[in-house]
């Protein structure tokens, strides 16, 4: 059999299927971005981060990737200065970090491993999230790329055993407010969620990228399902990632 000929047939399916996924997705996000634009949108005629959010959510929504086409136009509109009119700062913000997280390279090799000190020395305060949390991190060897989407994704399945969701953008006032939920059998302490958000923002203070994703086990070390969310926290450099695991839930 020749090999070319049936890997060319392959290459043009997924070809065909990306540009399907555009065609269908594009369109939704240009028109939710217009509707977004309209006096009666919950922003008024600004365009809010949340409503943008929701405009690029229609980019994951049929595959959970950000594909060629996608990507296209994503990095078009934001090179539009007519298209930003309009769009707040932290709106654009966010569409820049999810640009930037889904840029379509292929993953970087973080070696990622456990913290020398426990959640409890980290965040300085003991309680339900101190119980809750699992903190690994690591780096990206100089000169073998830097995190995007895939990086994020293999590092935290390899490193703690489960299945993240797509990651998203968040800032500090949405980590604040994510914090600041129940964990597994119990709420926060104030003293908790401070030292907490101390140990993430540590590593994203100057770069400001933070992700966040939903994560789940069908059991890990112990039976039963596990769940919650996982927080990451990269360097300016992109090279350095801080995974701050809290577990929410648990059968």
């Amino acid at each position: 059999m020749n090999l070319f000929k049936a890997i060319v047939p392959a290459v043009v399916s997924l070809a065909s299927v990306s540009f399907a996924a555009g065609a269908t997705t594009v369109p939704q996000f240009d028109a939710a971005v217009a509707t977004a634009r309209t006096a009666g949108s919950p922003g008024g005629t600004a365009v809010t981060r949340d409503e943008l959010r929701g405009a690029l959510d229609f980019f994951l929504f049929d595959d959970s990737v950000v594909d060629a086409v996608e990507r296209a136009h994503l990095s078009s509109v934001l090179a539009n200065s007519s298209w930003r009119i309009g769009i707040n700062a932290s709106a654009l913000k966010y569409a820049t970090d999810f640009a930037e997280l889904n840029d379509g390279n292929i993953a970087a090799p973080l070696n990622v491993y456990g913290v020398s000190q426990t959640p409890l020395e980290l965040f300085g305060a003991a309680g339900a999230m101190t119980n809750a949390a699992w903190i690994q991190e690591g780096f990206i060897p100089n000169g073998q790329g830097v995190t995007n989407q895939d990086t994020l994704q293999n590092a935290y399945a390899m490193a703690f055993q489960a299945n993240a969701s797509t990651f998203k953008p968040i800032n500090n006032r949405e980590l604040l407010e994510r914090l600041s939920g129940n964990v597994d059998f119990g709420t926060p302490s104030k003293d908790e969620i401070d030292g907490a958000m101390a140990t993430i923002v540590q590593i994203s203070r100057n770069s400001n990228r933070l992700y966040i994703a939903s994560w789940h086990t069908p059991g890990r070390f112990q039976p039963g399902d596990l769940g919650g969310y996982v927080i990451a926290a990269v360097s300016t450099d992109r090279r350095f990632v801080r995974f701050v695991e809290i577990r929410t839930w648990s059968e």
